[in-house]
């Protein structure tokens, strides 16, 4: 009796893997392949929307949607109206790749697991208030606020994409490290905040009055104060998954990457300063590595700390372990 209840165990186990093999071969590749994609569209939708902001491109288009009222202004095309025609053209792309995933969530709802349709919905809605406040920039002429929101959305899409694309990477459950999850957060909400005040600093004039008049200096003077806080804690995760070995090894390239990008983006800023904000290749980036930190401190939050086994590994040892 037992040894048919141990028989019995092992077929569930293994037709549950053949499913889980099958689902994803079918549905998981395409969803990976377009997550990828969103990620890199979002990502560039970002600087592009920097550097417009740079270039002080963001009126350059008076109306909206559509620029000197067509869809491609060759009468009044320039650089800044190209930044600012750009920019909405891959807002629009991003939008149509992610409604694009949500309607095959829908198509293969019974195929893929509850919680892919449901945050794809959250993403197409991100996607929707994205577009109304790109609207209310315009029609509210660059108000500072506007902006703001405007950059926080985006980086809640890129957040959001990221999380999804992690989570269909993973091939079984694994018991979270909170604490590495918790020493994460703190970098990642803090390169959040700082970027804000960045967004602020450049709509505003603040950094460009604080420069030239020695006034209002407070936002510059806070945004530099942001770096010190999040160095400490980039190099707290370092030392950390270091002393833990393991941990390190199996996320080297994620660590890498952020050691790499905290030196740059502290020698863009440092450069952005003495070039009195007058070298847009540096603010623009500036604000490429900001995303690139955001990018990687999520992935390393939502990924498996650990490397897990190979599907296909697992599902041959389940099939020995039925004929043994």
């Amino acid at each position: 009796m037992v040894f048919e209840s141990k028989l019995l165990c092992k077929i569930i186990g293994s037709i549950n893997l053949i499913n889980s093999q099958l689902y994803k071969s079918k549905y998981l590749t395409i969803f990976k392949r377009l997550g990828s994609h969103s990620v890199f569209a979002l990502i560039a939708l970002i600087v592009i929307g920097g550097a417009t902001r740079v270039m002080e491109a963001g009126l350059a288009c008076p109306d909206w949607p559509l620029c000197y009222g067509s869809f491609l202004p060759f009468s009044h095309m320039n650089l800044r109206v190209f930044l600012e025609w750009f920019h909405r053209l891959d807002a629009f792309l991003v939008g149509v790749l992610i409604l694009f995933k949500f309607v095959l969530s829908i198509i293969w709802k019974k195929e893929i697991p509850n919680w892919l349709p449901k945050t794809y919905s959250l993403l197409l809605f991100l996607v929707i208030v994205q577009g109304s406040f790109g609207a209310l920039t315009v029609i509210n002429l660059l108000d500072s606020y506007t902006v703001t929101a405007h950059l926080l959305i985006a980086f809640l899409l890129l957040i959001t994409t990221i999380s999804i694309n992690q989570n269909l990477e993973k091939d079984e459950i694994n018991a979270p490290l909170n604490w590495w999850i918790l020493l994460l957060l703190f970098p990642l909400i803090l390169t959040l905040i700082q970027s804000f005040i960045g967004v602020r600093l450049s709509s505003t004039w603040s950094a460009h009055i604080c420069l030239s008049f020695n006034k209002q200096c407070l936002i510059l003077d806070t945004h530099k104060l942001f770096a010190f806080p999040i160095s400490f804690s980039i190099l707290m995760i370092i030392a950390t998954s270091i002393c833990k070995g393991n941990l390190f090894i199996k996320n080297w390239k994620y660590l890498s990457t952020l050691i790499f990008l905290l030196t740059s983006q502290i020698l863009l800023g440092v450069l952005s300063l003495k070039t009195n904000l007058n070298q847009p290749i540096f603010i623009i980036g500036h604000q490429l590595n900001a995303s690139l930190l955001i990018a990687i401190l999520t992935t390393l939050i939502f990924r498996n700390p650990f490397a897990s086994k190979d599907l296909n590994h697992s599902l041959n040892s389940q099939m020995v372990g039925m004929n043994s």
